[in-house]
């Protein structure tokens, strides 16, 4: 554990507990050989917890084998009162965390049949923390657009490469900053993006838009030896990490004026966006690399206008059971009812919305928010007409973006 206090060393350890150690040093070189170094790492602080709070409160432990059940209901208040990482008390996850690994420790070794190992094991799942699960934070359609502006417009172009890429593609940011130089591959008609194994120990091909193609080659052509084993690494050639994309990400954040922003929020982002307009949860699920649909799930909580859409056509049909017109009826012309009708009934190429008037539309102005968008002076008085419906349907969004884009129509023909 980091912090304040540290955990004493194995040597150090080793003078007081020697058989403990030799067996958890023991464990330690056995999941070597097929954990990826930081879990070796986590688990090394998790078995040094134990360890040090054995030799300080139960010193009478001379070996794996004896610890009871009773040692470990005293190490959890001890392990809660220790001292965080810039915090004076290790925090919920941790706790779980550490609990969780040192029960693996002993289920293990129980299930190799190794000598050390307990009668029976003493940690239960009951005595890992629950721990919040706060929906993935991710940036709405105003704020994303502006951060995409704002990295467009910075005169550094890796500043738009790490925005771009990470927001049109969701990788992870261990993922991206460890894009080998033929990660970009043609299959077919189209351009593929090769991600390679990372997290969860599986590669996959993502499908890449020309536009990142282009920007990718750009960037590639000006600051990167082609002889350069990574796809992007910074203008010098070194190699990008986490905490150089985090501020790559928050120049361009500033300057959009969003609070901080974490590489991660662009992959909620991304995913937000597509399941808000209909991309399925499976393709999602391939798309961000998630290994079950569990993971995937966690956005159609936040799925504001799929949950609305699918809400309301199952309300319409509930309704007809309470005796309720499933349409509008045929009122007299120049009712109410009848100048709602007129005005909402939207036709379409094969049929017609129904949508009540009091709700806004996910498509209405999804061009509009897309990067890719571009008007003129010749479309003001389009753009102005849909500024003043928004309004009149006090659609707060829709009235924001059109303001906007007159605005920018006005600036570009001042200029």
């Amino acid at each position: 554990m980091s912090g304040p206090v540290r955990l004493p060393d194995w040597d150090t350890l080793a003078g007081q507990l020697p058989e403990v150690v030799v067996s958890m040093r023991r464990y330690l070189a056995q999941i070597e050989c097929v954990l990826r170094p930081r879990s070796v790492v986590n688990t090394d602080l998790a078995l040094r917890s134990l360890a040090a709070f054995l030799a300080e409160q139960a010193p009478q432990v001379s070996t794996v084998k004896a610890i009871s059940r009773r040692h470990i209901e005293e190490f959890k208040p001890w392990l809660a009162a220790r001292p965080g990482q810039n915090k004076p008390r290790v925090t919920t996850a941790t706790i779980t965390h550490r609990l969780g690994t040192l029960r693996m420790f002993f289920l293990r070794i129980a299930e190799w049949g190794w000598d050390e190992a307990p009668a029976r094991v003493p940690i239960f799942l009951g005595d890992l923390p629950r721990q919040d699960r706060p929906l993935p934070k991710a940036l709405d359609d105003a704020a994303t657009a502006r951060l995409l502006r704002a990295a467009q417009a910075d005169r550094r172009l890796l500043t738009r490469i790490a925005v771009e890429v990470l927001l049109r593609t969701g990788l992870r940011v261990g993922e991206f900053t460890a894009l080998t130089a033929d990660a970009v591959v043609l299959i077919g008609a189209g351009h593929w993006l090769h991600v390679p194994v990372g997290k969860l120990h599986e590669d996959r091909y993502l499908p890449l838009h020309p536009h990142l193609v282009g920007l990718i080659d750009d960037y590639r052509s000006t600051h990167v030896d082609p002889d350069h084993p990574l796809l992007l690494p910074r203008e010098n050639g070194r190699p990008l990490d986490r905490h150089t994309v985090t501020r790559l990400i928050n120049k361009a954040g500033a300057a959009a004026g969003l609070p901080h922003l974490h590489p991660h929020q662009l992959r909620h982002t991304l995913a937000t966006q597509a399941i808000n307009r209909g991309m399925s949860l499976e393709a999602i699920a391939a798309l961000l690399g998630h290994r079950s649909l569990d993971m995937t799930l966690r956005y159609a909580k936040i799925a504001n206008r799929t949950v609305a859409d699918e809400y309301f056509a199952v309300t319409a049909k509930v309704e007809a059971l309470y005796g309720q017109p499933p349409v509008l009826p045929a009122d007299a012309a120049g009712t109410k009812m009848t100048r709602l009708r007129r005005d909402h009934h939207r036709m379409l190429g094969n049929g017609y919305c129904t949508r009540p008037p009091e709700l806004d539309c996910a498509f209405e102005s999804i061009c509009e928010t897309c990067t890719f968008f571009q008007t003129s002076i010749e479309f003001r008085p389009t753009l102005q007409h849909q500024h003043d419906d928004a309004a009149a349907r006090q659609q707060t969004h829709r009235t924001e973006l059109f303001s906007r884009l007159l605005d920018r129509v006005d600036r570009d023909t001042a200029s």
